[in-house]
């Protein structure tokens, strides 16, 4: 389908830490399709792989990345051990800090011909952070493009809060994390990922640990948040993949991720092309000016 004569299609990849990796099967969904989006939006993880997108990746492309940059856990401790002392000059001046850099792992996960800049993109973009001083979302979609992702992906303690552009920014999921108030600008059709995950697994479980409380209450506040913004900007297809077998820092486990939500792929293509048709049936074309 041409963007000629299909609809504006607006897509909000959600946050959910390695969770998100699942958004990559709808990708390449829509690439099956032939369809591609006029908008992108992104929180955290969202933003990090929509920027992807945007630039031009496809979603096989993004599949192959992630395997190669994720694999294993000795791959993601190489490249956060790099990320963090960056030679032993580093160490000696910084120290070895409980938080990571979230603009030096863009920089480590990202590929070498990444953008610079959101106007280099293919696509247009929008990159929801937090802004820890004011307590708003503050969105990008124009200049420098890693810093943006940085802040959007700065989870909370885990991550140094990213100062840029006169913000000091942390995880976009604290205040929209699910954002399709920005993948609704001037589309017709809205598609919203939601990554967040369920409580389904941890209903019988009593001995949570403290990093679980942390993540499952963040999970919580998430999930209310998705609420309300889909009361306000209802999609026309929402997906929420069933995650909760994975780790919200698991992303060692990115095959089985990926593998786990490409099951998901066919009722996707059926539902998203069902829908679109539907769309296009029941359009009504603008009388003509004479």
């Amino acid at each position: 389908m041409s963007a000629i004569d299909g609809p504006r299609i607006g897509v909000a990849l959600g946050g959910g830490s390695a969770r998100g990796l699942t958004h990559i099967p709808y990708i390449e969904a829509m690439d099956e399709l032939g369809l591609k989006p006029s908008v992108i939006s992104g929180t955290s993880i969202g933003a990090l792989i929509g920027a992807g997108w945007a630039a031009g990746m496809s979603g096989k492309e993004l599949r192959e990345h992630s395997f190669e940059v994720l694999g294993t856990l000795r791959i993601i401790a190489g490249k956060l051990w790099a990320t963090q002392v960056r030679g032993l000059g580093g160490l000696l001046r910084n120290g070895i800090s409980m938080q990571l850099d979230a603009a030096s792992i863009v920089d480590a996960f990202t590929p070498p011909s990444f953008p610079q800049e959101f106007g280099d993109l293919k696509i247009p973009l929008h990159v929801v952070a937090t802004d820890f001083q004011s307590w708003h979302q503050v969105v990008f979609n124009s200049g420098l493009l890693r810093p943006a992702i940085a802040g959007s992906i700065a989870i909370p303690s885990l991550f140094k809060p990213v100062v840029y552009n006169n913000h000091v920014l942390v995880d976009g999921g604290v205040v929209n994390p699910l954002p399709l108030d920005q993948a609704d600008i001037d589309t017709d059709f809205l598609i919203g990922i939601d990554v967040v995950g369920d409580p389904s697994i941890a209903l019988a479980r009593t001995d949570h640990k403290a990093l679980d409380l942390w993540f499952g209450s963040a999970q919580i506040m998430m999930h209310a948040l998705t609420a309300h913004m889909m009361a306000a900007y209802p999609p026309d297809i929402y997906i929420r993949p069933h995650v909760a077998n994975f780790g919200a820092m698991e992303f060692w486990r990115v095959r089985e991720i990926v593998t786990h939500a490409e099951a998901e792929k066919d009722r996707f293509k059926r539902m998203l092309s069902h829908k679109i048709e539907a769309y296009m049936q029941n359009r009504v074309e603008p009388v003509k000016s004479v």
